[in-house]
């Protein structure tokens, strides 16, 4: 079974915006992300700034290899990380796949 971390963001417009039960759904194969409004949201937890940025950065690097990129606002031991798709004016399985991406990150 291939999980949301081992797969690829669809090209630009080619997603397609979630039903409700599919969210709720996708949001038990992620640890700590809530829906909130038309966006999948989790805070991620650091000792100090400098891993903070480095969180932020790595992100960065999945975000560009991904294309598809998140909303972010960056604190001194916290990152708050937003996903939706715009284009499809909703959330997307393009927003579980980098969320489950990001969510390995933190993990190692």
């Amino acid at each position: 079974m291939t999980t949301f971390s081992q797969m690829h963001c669809a090209p630009g417009g080619q997603a397609t915006a979630l039903s409700d039960a599919e969210i709720i759904k996708n949001l038990g194969a992620l640890n700590g992300w809530e829906k909130i409004g038309k966006e999948i949201r989790k805070t991620f937890g650091f000792k100090n700034y400098h891993e903070t940025m480095a969180f932020v950065n790595a992100s960065a690097w999945v975000s560009h290899r991904e294309d598809h990129h998140p909303d972010m606002s960056v604190h001194y031991n916290k990152c708050v990380v937003a996903y939706s798709t715009h284009d499809a004016a909703g959330i997307t399985l393009n927003d579980f796949i980098c969320a489950a991406k990001l969510d390995a990150l933190f993990s190692h």
